[in-house]
């Protein structure tokens, strides 16, 4: 939460789940509140397979608290978000080759062509301003922007991980050239999962104060959302998996493949990209 600049406390509530008048039997008490978000977490790094007591639980104080935004983080969501930053035991993990297609050629072409034309429509008489978040977006970017039937301006940013220092967290290592303020702005994201990035990205760039603020993804991995986003065009919902392809790497690599693919975690061997190209 401190990489996201997000202010959190430990443990600040029990939930009563069983009670008799003012007996209380049982309570649930979740790991972290993150108050920017009004949003519970609780972590467990149990192997899935036993945490049945706990998804009972999970079940019982959203029966009793409806109201209570709650989200449980398995031990293959806490390893993949340490990934993310280099460590843990999936940092090191070999990915060989390309499981399935998810999404051929003409498939994202049609698609991204579908978005442009919402985006010229919705954006009709004003001259949108679309800025990528690199490196992943550039092919979703550039088929975007020709397929937009209006001027437009284009700016780009680029966020990494600080892990230097006392205090890790998102930092800007690229910021944008122009001043947004007063335009109508579009963020352009090559994936959503969690929201987390994307939740710093957007509270960064309405303190620029555009006229208006949306955000198209191409890839929406909603299966792992801990942060609502408010997304406006979506390209497609996937699964969640580890996929490359279309500007989508791993350690760099499958960037450049002309389709969207599921990366296999097994010893594969990679498919040459002219063979699953297209469907």
């Amino acid at each position: 939460m401190d990489y996201y600049g997000l202010a959190w406390d430990y443990e600040p509530r029990s939930f009563p789940l069983r009670w008799e008048g003012e007996r209380i039997y049982e309570m649930f008490t979740p790991d972290f509140y993150l108050k920017d978000l009004d949003l519970y977490v609780e972590l467990t790094t149990l192997k899935q397979g036993l945490v049945t007591q706990k998804n009972r639980k999970l079940r019982r104080i959203r029966e009793l608290y409806p109201d209570i935004n709650i989200k449980l983080l398995y031990r293959r969501d806490y390893y993949r978000l340490l990934a993310k930053f280099g460590v843990g035991p999936l940092a090191e993990v070999e990915l060989r080759g390309i499981d399935r297609v998810l999404f051929n050629t003409n498939q994202i072409q049609d698609r991204v062509r579908e978005i442009a034309y919402q985006v010229s429509q919705d954006y009709e008489g004003t001259r949108p301003v679309l800025i990528g978040v690199l490196r992943g977006v550039m092919c979703f970017m550039a088929d975007l922007m020709r397929d937009i039937s209006l001027p437009l301006a284009i700016d780009f940013m680029a966020i990494s991980p600080f892990v230097g220092g006392s205090r890790p967290g998102v930092r800007i290592t690229k910021d944008l050239d122009a001043d947004i303020t007063g335009e109508h702005v579009i963020l352009v994201e090559d994936i959503v999962d969690t929201g987390m990035t994307l939740n710093y990205i957007v509270q960064y760039l309405k303190s620029r104060n555009p006229a208006s603020l949306e955000i198209c993804t191409l890839l929406d991995k909603r299966v792992r959302r801990l942060v609502e986003a408010p997304l406006k065009y979506v390209g497609f919902e996937i699964p969640d998996e580890f996929v490359v392809g279309y500007g989508l790497d791993y350690k760099e690599m499958y960037r450049n493949l002309p389709f969207i693919g599921v990366l296999n975690p097994e010893a594969r061997s990679q498919l040459p990209a002219q063979e699953t190209g297209e469907a």
